[in-house]
């Protein structure tokens, strides 16, 4: 043998292998520890958990076809929702719609396709910003319960009943 053939661990060879190595287990232990933060802290691949509260119909005056519901969504989950469609018993079609004041007085409303619930954070319904339009029912009377079902794209079908109740209160 000769002594080309013979490889010698000196002092440098070893520090340049152990810093090499170093790199990527520093990276990795830093990455663990982050991710079991992550679950000791509750948010690792928990669900969204929607609630569904204080479900307001307003009852229509006059003529008019059409009314609007609102209410309360919660999610208190780790992760994102979107409210896809609001369906009611014994109603006919419903529809998202938001609202927007454009001027002294006057509003325009727009239908959307969905509603996106925030992971941690909540929607409040109202007339100035987000609502459910709802076919007019001659029969309903203030205190009346309509039962709704929310459909949420993660969540599924949520139900929750609204107060019919007078405009303004």
């Amino acid at each position: 043998m000769t002594d080309q053939a013979l490889w010698r661990p000196t002092r440098r060879r070893l520090g340049d292998t152990l810093l090499a190595a170093l790199a990527p287990v520093a990276a990795s232990v830093l990455a663990l520890g982050g991710l079991s933060m992550w679950t000791v802290l509750g948010n690792a691949g928990s669900p969204a958990r929607i609630a569904v509260t204080g479900g307001r119909l307003f009852l229509p005056t006059g003529d008019t076809p059409e009314t609007a519901a609102f209410f309360r969504i919660t999610n208190t989950g780790g992760s994102a929702d979107r409210l896809l469609k609001v369906t009611a018993t014994g109603v006919g079609a419903t529809t998202l719609s938001r609202h927007r004041m454009t001027g002294a007085r006057s509003a325009s409303a727009r239908t959307v396709t969905s509603v996106p619930v925030p992971a941690g954070a909540g929607i409040s319904m109202s007339p100035n910003s987000l609502d459910v339009i709802v076919p007019v029912d001659a029969d309903w009377r203030i205190g009346d319960l309509v039962t709704f079902t929310l459909h949420f794209e993660r969540s599924g079908a949520v139900r929750s009943d609204a107060v019919v109740d007078r405009p303004g209160r």
